[in-house]
């Protein structure tokens, strides 16, 4: 068992320490919204890097995303890869040719040697052999040959032969010798390139979207951050993950700038709209210290954006997540009626105390986040991890201001549409705040029985449905409100029902047998369902007892008072559905409880008296109520041999035989006070029977007469 209370690293720092046991680390726990109220109100969690760099750029019509095996230059498998896609449109003897060719170093042999392949081959052969051999200037002009072909001549290396005259005219532009215009010829061949990929011509390495991150590199050589950018987004928009990969790299570079050049390039709307997608995404930083580059960013950015109507709900984010609220505020006046707007504008409606204004945007926030829309996953600054669903997290928090007025059903129903996500803060209310007969009315309406897993799944550990996980919930409640015939169909399982099933047959057995034997048989069995299966049956999905985990693991909790976000009539309704006791795996106590009642109508000299003593005494309560019952055995209970092993190595209790012990248990404190007397008693009654017998007899001598 672990709880929370400790700093994860602390925890596994502990476990290289010489233990007599080996130790793990427990797993990764999910944020509960619930469990710190106000911070989860006022902070507004960063976002995600590839969500925001998607609103950035666009995408090209009739341009092609590329395919889950996209290609790079860069790629270990490219010759593979060029040489599969080279296959396509040809003959196998042209196939063998066109191998051949590329294994020579000099261009003009292979012009030579190819003449019998179709002018496009083997002009793009020589280009390319060209420029494998660091002849860029000759490379370039075999590539412009093929393109100034007619067009049905050179349907096969049309887009190859642009994209490369491109990638050559860069090479050219780094030379001694390079001519002070390549950098745009350059940009043109790769321009040219994507248009011949949407016009139809063959593109099976997908040059075309490839381009879009070459013509990228031209740019930002030439000093023209803002189309770099976005020609990296549009990259990215069509699928390809060099676009992402860019734009972090080229966020970095732009971090590492002096301020005067950082500033000025924060003019342009795309470098401004790539800083913020970064800084609001914490790109660089994730706790502890903000690394002075990113406060560098933050401050000249603020600057630069005074007045800007431009993104400005991730301009307002930004602020917030930086603490100017002033200036988000500001930011909110031009933002529009997007979901992060209106986060936003509940976060700050709530910091100027009007939660009536905050209830209502996020509501306006659910409506406008996609349902779908994802953020990934972070990590809290208590090292939790929350998979960030925008729409999801949003009724979350209006669900905090549900449960303060009082509203628990709509709360409950905000965080059970998270599903998974929010499952811990739904069980919570689930089987703390909601009345029984509540979650019971919402159970029967919103929650139809799922489809039980098969055993197959069940063998893989396959997780339950949060719909199933509810029912549980509500079986397992109302077994402990004594509720036994209404809970076993709510189980997910027919094992559990079965159980369910005979536990409450117990316990009503328990109630309305009138032999006292009886009546401690199903007390006991009761308790012994009860300690199996309590975890099961009667758990309590979240405190004290993790059902949840299994009860493998527990998580840190506080007793919950009444203050801002917290009424007195939730912190009444979670007082009164506590578990009685309030302790963990508290349905070990519910059965020691129970056996001691068994004992209670059990006679003390009986061998069933010991046995459930000596049973409950083993059942890991606490070693307070083991040294109790063991303290009962010794005072009250008949010697055992097993006695030896109390609480280790039990018998069951042999109820029947115990009927029997009724009678001698209230004779023999009477024979044991009459034992000193036992010699004149015994004189003293043959002489009473003696006169009794003449007596006897006189009468009837008497009668006879």
């Amino acid at each position: 068992m672990f709880t929370r209370n400790w700093p994860r690293h602390l925890l596994c720092l502990s476990l290289s320490l010489p233990l007599g046991s080996a130790l793990a680390c427990g797993p990764d726990f999910p944020m509960r919204l619930l469990d710190n109220r106000g911070q989860s109100l006022a902070e507004l969690p960063e976002g995600n890097f590839n969500v925001e760099i998607n609103r950035l750029g666009h995408a090209i019509a009739g341009l092609k995303n590329i395919s889950a095996t996209a290609y790079s230059t860069d790629a270990p498998d490219y010759a593979e890869q060029r040489d599969k896609a080279e296959q396509a449109g040809l003959t196998t003897e042209q196939h063998a040719l066109v191998k051949q060719l590329r294994s020579l170093t000099d261009a003009r042999q292979v012009e030579e040697q190819g003449t019998n392949l179709p002018a496009e081959l083997k002009l793009y052969l020589a280009g390319a052999v060209a420029f494998a051999a660091g002849d860029h200037g000759l490379a370039a002009e075999y590539f412009q040959k093929v393109l100034a072909l007619p067009a049905d001549q050179r349907p096969l290396r049309s887009t190859w032969a642009a994209y490369s005259l491109g990638r050559a005219l860069f090479a050219m532009n780094s030379e001694a010798d390079a001519g002070p215009d390549w950098l745009n010829q350059s940009r043109k061949a790769f321009e040219q390139a994507r248009q011949l990929s949407i016009d139809g011509f063959s593109d099976p390495l997908e040059l075309g979207v490839a381009s879009l991150g070459e013509e990228a590199r031209v740019a930002r050589t030439s000093g023209d951050w803002n189309s770099a950018i976005e020609l990296y987004a549009m990259q990215n928009l069509h699928g390809s993950a060099v676009g992402y990969t860019s734009l972090k790299l080229l966020m970095a570079d732009l971090a590492a700038l002096p301020e005067d050049q950082l500033a000025a390039l924060l003019k342009g709307k795309p470098v401004q709209q790539l800083v913020t997608a970064s800084l609001i995404s914490r790109l660089g930083w994730s706790f502890g210290d903000q690394p002075a580059d990113e406060l560098k960013l933050i401050k000249l950015l603020q600057n630069s954006t005074r007045g800007s109507l431009d993104n400005a709900d991730r301009l307002a984010a930004m602020n917030y997540q930086q603490g100017d609220y002033a200036s988000a505020k500001a930011f909110l006046e031009h933002a529009g009626d997007g979901g992060l707007a209106w986060w936003l504008r509940a976060k700050l409606a709530l910091r100027d105390g009007d939660k009536n204004a905050a209830a209502a945007a996020y509501a306006k926030a659910a409506q406008a986040f996609p349902q779908n829309e994802s953020w990934g996953e972070r990590r809290t600054p208590d090292w939790d991890y929350e998979t960030l669903q925008p729409k999801c997290r949003v009724e979350g928090e209006s669900a905090i201001l549900a449960l303060q007025r009082g509203d628990y059903l709509q709360a409950f129903d905000q965080l059970y549409r998270s599903k998974a996500l929010y499952w811990f803060d739904a069980a919570t209310v689930a089987e703390r705040v909601l009345t029984l007969d509540e979650l019971k009315q919402y159970v029967d309406t919103q929650v139809p029985a799922p489809a039980p897993l098969s055993q197959q799944d069940r063998d893989n550990y396959v997780p339950l449905s949060v719909a199933a996980k509810l029912r549980n919930v509500l079986g397992r409640r109302l077994l402990r409100e004594a509720r036994y015939d209404e809970a076993p169909p709510y189980f997910d399982s027919v094992d559990l029902q079965n159980k369910a099933k005979a536990y409450g047959q117990l316990r009503q057995e328990a109630e309305s047998a009138w032999w006292p034997t009886r009546r401690a048989a199903a007390l006991f069995n009761a308790a012994s369902t009860a300690r199996e299966w309590g975890m099961e049956i009667l758990g309590y999905e979240m405190a004290p007892d993790y059902a949840t985990f299994g009860g493998n693991y527990s998580l840190e909790s506080s007793e919950l008072k009444v203050g801002p976000l917290v009424a007195e009539g939730e912190v009444q309704r979670q007082q009164a559905s506590a578990a009685r006791p309030d302790q963990r795996f508290h349905y070990r106590y519910v059965a020691t409880a129970l056996a001691s009642r068994a004992a209670d109508n059990l006679p003390h000299t009986s061998q069933a008296f010991a046995a459930v003593l000596c049973n409950a005494a083993g059942w890991d309560t606490s070693l307070e109520e083991e040294r109790a019952f063991y303290q009962r055995y010794v005072k009250e209970g008949p010697y055992v041999d097993w006695a030896v092993n109390f609480g280790h190595q039990c018998p069951y209790p042999e109820f029947q035989k115990a009927n029997k012990r009724y009678v001698t248990q209230v004779m023999d404190p009477a024979r044991s006070a009459l034992r000193p007397y036992k010699k004149p008693l015994q004189y003293g009654g043959v002489v009473v029977i003696t006169a009794a017998v003449l007596l006897l007899i006189s009468r009837r001598r008497r009668k006879a007469q």
